[in-house]
């Protein structure tokens, strides 16, 4: 089992936030997520947001730190990446 998780670049609410992946299943990240605490609500179409303050927590209960690319280069590899709907070429609206 590996979940990977990048860096807090990403602002929101006024903190930053990392993304938290598995390149295997949702099955595998939710049951990592729920080992360490984070809420279902945490989840987000293929990752968890995960505040700043949390990411040594997540990397020392075994997450890999992988760059922001990285992450989705692994959802697209494992055929797990979601995209957000409403977006640009989103024919589902």
């Amino acid at each position: 089992m590996t979940i990977y998780i990048d860096p807090p670049n990403w602002p929101g609410h006024g903190r930053m936030w990392s993304h938290l992946v598995s390149d295997v299943s949702y099955d595998e990240l939710h049951g990592f997520a729920e080992g360490l605490g984070v809420s279902r609500r945490a989840f987000e179409r293929d990752h968890y947001d995960i505040p700043s303050h949390r990411y040594a927590e997540v990397v020392a209960a075994g997450a890999v730190e992988v760059s922001s690319r990285e992450v989705v280069r692994l959802l697209h590899g494992a055929g797990l990446r979601r995209r957000k709907r409403g977006g640009v070429g989103d024919v589902s609206r």
